[in-house]
């Protein structure tokens, strides 16, 4: 299945606009907004990781200011942590917060990771990019490791309407999609064991919708 974003005029590219952010310190409300999330879904993975008992990689696709690479880095087994992300000031942040994390400025559209990992995370990215099936297919392919465990989380999507004018507000073309079709997506991917969830849902809020799978 191939999804494509809907370029529409007078949009700024997300990494410009996240550029700016960071350069304004806004990459900090961005961590204390996606922490509860992604903590549920470094639990999940994490677990598994321990349970398992050998040492893991982990790759963080649109690291932002790298604060989940250094949180994945206090886990012990964890012997090699990297981000990559589109905007150069987002990586500049992370890499002057310290650590022993490894950060690449890429453009995710086009990446090709040299390297494999046994896990790779991704927290509100997968609809900023121009083909994120394309992406999905190529992480599983040639970026996770044999058994090795994909896990993303997504907040703008169908079923959440309060994020559907998010792309006006913000400014930047966001891909639209629904549940159904970024489960077909991961499926689509040869993803094996895939499964999705939604995290701190309410009332006015339907939730960050994770998807997982592992590579067979």
């Amino acid at each position: 299945m191939e999804k494509k974003i809907n370029k529409t005029k007078n949009l700024t590219s997300a990494t410009e606009i996240f550029g700016k952010w960071a350069e304004q310190g806004k990459d900090v409300g961005m961590e204390k907004g996606h922490a509860s999330s992604v903590n549920e879904m470094l639990d999940f993975a994490l677990k598994e990781r321990t349970n398992i008992g050998q040492k893991f990689s982990f790759l963080d696709v649109g690291c932002g200011n790298g604060w989940v690479v250094r949180k994945v880095l206090k886990n012990t087994l964890c012997n090699r942590a990297v981000g990559i992300d589109g905007a150069e000031q987002m990586i500049t942040n992370a890499e002057l917060n310290g650590g022993d994390g490894h950060y690449v400025l890429a453009n995710l559209n086009s990446y090709e990771s040299h390297e494999t990992f046994n896990l790779i995370h991704s927290m509100e990215v997968l609809y900023y990019l121009e083909n994120p099936a394309e992406t999905i297919y190529k992480i599983n392919e040639s970026w996770l490791k044999p058994e090795g465990r994909l896990i993303v989380g997504i907040d703008h999507y169908y079923e959440n309407r309060a994020s559907h004018s998010w792309q006006e507000k913000v400014g930047t073309p966001m891909l639209m999609l629904k549940e159904k079709d970024w489960l077909s997506i991961f499926e689509d991917s040869g993803l094996n064991e895939v499964e999705c969830w939604r995290s701190n849902d309410s009332d006015s809020w339907a939730g960050t919708l994770v998807l997982t799978g592992t590579k067979k």
